[in-house]
């Protein structure tokens, strides 16, 4: 067994302060999004964990890629047959979070996840490069297989099938759409007093702001 328990730094690059707040949780992730996108060596930004309940009870955890926010929620794509679309299907309550710790941050988002529109999936599956939509078909996503063999022999029966011709969306594939009820921001402090500011959903449209010991 390792021990890992020296490995700690002091948190200093910035404060979370009530003053400074916006009334809505949106603008302020956008102004951190912003921040951390324009910071020297940040790298996948949008990257964020996504945790769902599965159909055994247990959490599960797994990265995937923001692909849009706006003042609705945030939006990200998947195959709705893998293990976290039937986890959502059953139980729509997740929970995201994203990690910055280029500036010392992180924002946690509590849901409730819905499919995207038809057009707004199609959309978005025809922006992705050929290999992508291509990957989309050919990967029945949390599925056992044998070996890679198995992607690769998928893969070029379905490129010799379109023979070029451009691919539409499987149905099983899309986006899931989380409106937030919760969002925590956190921002690293010195002595472990780190700022935790929650805004919490009231009534469906106004938003409760609270600071969290840490």
């Amino acid at each position: 067994m390792k021990d890992l328990s020296h490995y700690r730094k002091s948190y200093e690059k910035s404060e979370l302060l009530e003053t400074a707040l916006p009334e809505d949780p949106i603008n302020l992730f956008n102004k951190w999004f912003h921040e951390v996108q324009d910071f020297e060596g940040a790298d996948e930004v949008n990257a964020m964990t996504v945790a769902t309940v599965g159909l055994d009870g247990f959490p599960k955890a797994r990265v995937v890629l923001l692909k849009k926010f706006d003042e609705e929620g945030f939006i990200f794509y998947t195959n709705y047959d893998s293990e976290k679309g039937k986890a959502i299907a059953e139980n729509a309550k997740v929970c995201l979070s994203f990690f910055w710790p280029a500036l010392e941050r992180q924002v946690i988002i509590k849901g409730v996840a819905e499919k995207t529109s038809t057009a707004v999936s199609d959309n978005y599956f025809n922006s992705r490069p050929h290999g992508s939509k291509l990957g989309a078909v050919v990967s029945n996503q949390s599925e056992v297989i044998a070996n890679r063999n198995v992607l690769e022999a998928r893969l070029k029966d379905l490129e010799i099938e379109l023979d070029g011709k451009e691919i539409a969306r499987p149905e099983n594939w899309g986006g899931y759409l989380v409106r937030p009820i919760a969002v925590e921001f956190w921002q690293g402090r010195q002595n472990r007093l780190h700022d935790r500011i929650r805004y919490l959903l009231h009534e469906g449209y106004n938003w409760q702001i609270d600071r969290l010991s840490p």
